[in-house]
């Protein structure tokens, strides 16, 4: 398994109380350590695999943004930049990047990119909801146009919906999108008629308080049947863990074993459709205990050897 983080991740320094913080990473090294795996650094991204996504404008008013001396540029109601947000962000999409080479071009699998800050809620056009550029959307159209894939899935599990992903895959035909969210919760899309332009995008929402219950009939009913019809050549995770019961940012109730159940769900699909070929990439996740209980799971289930002493939480 190849695993990619970068100090730079935690030069994106957020206003003292913010959720999105620094320390999440120290929750992201604990649950790391004594993982059996190759480490490696996320490189720069590369600005033609930004520009797949995001509009040319879009970049440039980001970069004026970015601050010059210490201090905040407040982007959004609730996303901010410092003096190390830029780096960390373009880190962030070259670890997708570089993770979808490896997994598509070597012996390995499996991958899991440390990407802070997140992105599932940048769109086209915004940053929004602590995100700046939207990672996993990024590496599938790296997937699709520069190793010619056609069918690339992504599933997201963040307690909040992926609208940045959605947002810049609706008319990508090569690219399925499926999301459990909770709903009503930030940002208050995610519908069930959100399709996209070919009907490649799935969405599943939740109430809260349903527990681990709802949230596996959702995937046994829905998304992951639908995935395995789908037959992709490689599986995306958007791995937030914001579900947990323990997240103040959600109401799901999602337990920790959870985490490894689904993760094991998706890799069985991708070990009979791609080669057992999966991208992780982290989105949220808040409550550091929690963050870093359920991403050891989540990284554990990866791990192709690992496979049988997860039995018990197949369920």
């Amino acid at each position: 398994m190849l695993i990619y983080t970068h100090p730079d991740s935690a030069g994106h320094v957020t206003p003292q109380g913010h959720p999105e913080r620094a320390e999440r990473m120290g929750a992201v090294a604990r649950a790391l350590q004594g993982i059996s795996a190759q480490h490696l650094q996320m490189p720069l991204a590369d600005e033609a695999d930004i520009l797949r996504a995001h509009d040319t404008d879009y970049l440039a008013k980001l970069k004026a943004a970015a601050p010059r001396k210490p201090g905040w540029a407040q982007i959004d109601g609730d996303t901010f930049m410092s003096q190390g947000t830029m780096q960390a962000a373009l880190r962030c999409v070259g670890g997708a990047c570089a993770a979808v080479d490896a997994v598509l071009t070597g012996p390995d699998p499996r991958a899991f990119v440390a990407t802070r800050p997140p992105g599932h809620h940048a769109t086209r056009s915004q940053a929004m909801g602590f995100c700046l550029f939207s990672n996993v959307a990024i590496a599938a159209l790296r997937a699709i146009h520069h190793h010619g894939l056609s069918r690339v899935a992504i599933v997201d599990f963040d307690v909040h919906h992926g609208n940045g992903t959605q947002d810049v895959l609706w008319n990508e035909a090569a690219c399925l999108f499926l999301s459990s969210h909770q709903m009503p919760l930030y940002p208050g899309t995610g519908r069930r008629d959100e399709i996209g332009s070919c009907g490649q995008i799935v969405n599943v929402p939740l109430q809260a308080g349903g527990g681990s219950a709802a949230m596996r009939a959702a995937y046994s009913d829905i998304i992951l049947p639908r995935l395995r019809s789908y037959a992709p050549e490689l599986v995306l995770v958007s791995a937030g863990f914001d579900a947990h019961q323990d997240d103040p940012l959600g109401g799901l109730g999602w337990q920790t074993q959870d985490y490894a159940w689904v993760t094991q769900q998706l890799c069985d699909i991708a070990d009979d459709t791609a080669k057992g070929r999966v991208v992780s990439c982290l989105e949220g996740g808040y409550d550091l205990p929690a963050l870093e209980a359920a991403l050891r799971t989540h990284i554990t289930a990866m791990q192709p050897q690992k496979a049988n002493d997860l039995g018990e939480s197949r369920g």
